[in-house]
């Protein structure tokens, strides 16, 4: 049997009243089409992660790029508050381990990690710390591209520097996942790669000025 009759077939079994439409919906969700007398398939899901991944790809190297070109400008950045952008650097970094601790503990307790079930309330949790992460770290990522630049003098700021940047790549891949149907292991590999990137920045920043300096006095 011809493969364009075998498919105008298969499409009236699955729904009667698709037959002889150019344009058909297949059981996985994409969009089938005749062209040229072949079968063309388009993957919605697969293709919004395709673009995600460019985004995020694309978001990662050009903060990167500003951070490497820009010529730091510490004098302008708000301190919010803080003493000056150092300790406001650290006191933030701190609020966004923290947070990304709560990220992780929630997610183990969602995918049944905890040995516990896990409350209804959990995943509002889990998006509301995942946000304030995000949010808190803006300031934080501002103060290192703008004012200091991506350093490239020093293993620990490389590190740093770098995890900075690819941070809000993966975060732009996890919640391109999270709202299209990609495959399961998607969102904790993302969800994952963010956390390492969260805890390695937090580490080269203010794990290390702890560690060297103690607490910033002062606020």
């Amino acid at each position: 049997m011809p493969p364009g009759r075998a498919d105008r077939l298969l499409s009236a079994v699955i729904c009667p009243a698709s037959l002889g439409r150019i344009g058909r919906i297949g059981l996985a969700g994409r969009r089938i089409r005749g062209h040229h007398g072949g079968v063309e398939q388009i993957r919605r899901p697969e293709r919004a992660l395709l673009l995600a991944a460019v985004g995020g790809g694309l978001l990662s190297v050009g903060l990167g790029v500003f951070g490497f070109a820009h010529d730091p400008d510490i004098a302008n950045v708000p301190t919010l508050g803080f003493g000056n952008v150092i300790r406001m650097k650290v006191w933030l970094a701190l609020v966004v381990g923290v947070l990304a601790l709560c990220q992780l503990v929630s997610a183990l307790w969602m995918y049944g990690k905890l040995g516990r079930p896990a409350p209804p309330w959990l995943g509002t949790v889990h998006r509301v710390t995942g946000l304030a992460a995000l949010l808190v770290s803006l300031p934080v990522a501002f103060a290192c591209l703008y004012g200091i630049g991506f350093y490239t003098g020093d293993l620990r700021v490389i590190l740093h520097s770098a995890a900075g940047c690819l941070l809000y790549g993966a975060f732009v891949v996890k919640v391109a996942g999270l709202h299209t149907r990609g495959p399961g292991w998607l969102v904790p590999v993302a969800g994952g790669t963010v956390f390492t990137l969260l805890v390695l920045i937090v580490l080269t920043s203010a794990g290390w000025y702890l560690s060297s300096k103690g607490l910033p006095s002062g606020y």
